[in-house]
């Protein structure tokens, strides 16, 4: 035997971990490397609902605080704290941006992206904004990247508004529709194509 205690992860310890290990701001997950312990029955809808065994979590401040120890490792999320690594399954992007601000104009144009549970983010370089367009439909799913590899998916409403502040830019000699933030443009669709 390894003498290595095995635990049965539940979302009650977890969060009583996390609480201890709490200092300001984002727990340090990166640098966090514990045994996987398994699976947990964990699961976050496209809508940014967090279930634990099938059921709504309905306690917005667990809901944030687990939030600010998901890690993504591959295509794989985790939820991770000093004594323990756990998977959950997330069936889009882990966060949902809500709202959005926007300051100034054009190229100097800064985006500032709310999350449901918590975070800001301005989309630039390190930050940004993606369209992924269904190969079938076209239609486009926006992301802005929150932190790590982990992603919000940008709302209906939030996308609309979005579109009213679009424009034109050449990128490699091709005309996009796209949206500038701190001084970078995203495409979201070739200028071209728009109806």
């Amino acid at each position: 035997m390894s003498g290595q205690m095995i635990v049965t992860p539940s979302a009650e310890g977890i969060a009583a971990s996390v609480r201890a290990a709490k200092g300001k701001g984002l727990p340090p997950v990166h640098l966090w490397n514990p045994p996987f312990c398994g699976d947990l029955d964990m699961r976050i809808a496209r809508d940014g609902t967090w279930f634990y065994q099938g059921t709504p979590i309905g306690r917005p401040g667990l809901v944030r605080l687990f939030s600010t120890i998901l890690r993504k490792d591959g295509d794989k999320y985790f939820l991770v704290t000093p004594v323990e690594k756990v998977g959950i399954t997330v069936d889009d992007a882990p966060f949902v941006a809500v709202d959005f601000e926007a300051e100034g104009e054009g190229q100097a144009q800064k985006l500032t992206f709310h999350t449901n549970v918590g975070d800001s983010v301005t989309a630039a370089s390190d930050t940004p904004l993606q369209f992924v367009r269904d190969p079938e439909t076209g239609e486009p799913s926006p992301y802005v990247m929150v932190r790590a590899g982990l992603e919000a998916l940008i709302d209906r409403k939030s996308f609309y508004r979005l579109v009213d502040l679009g424009t034109d830019h050449v990128v490699d000699g091709v005309t996009w529709f796209g949206i500038w933030s701190d001084g970078v443009f995203f495409g979201i669709i070739p200028s071209a194509e728009l109806p």
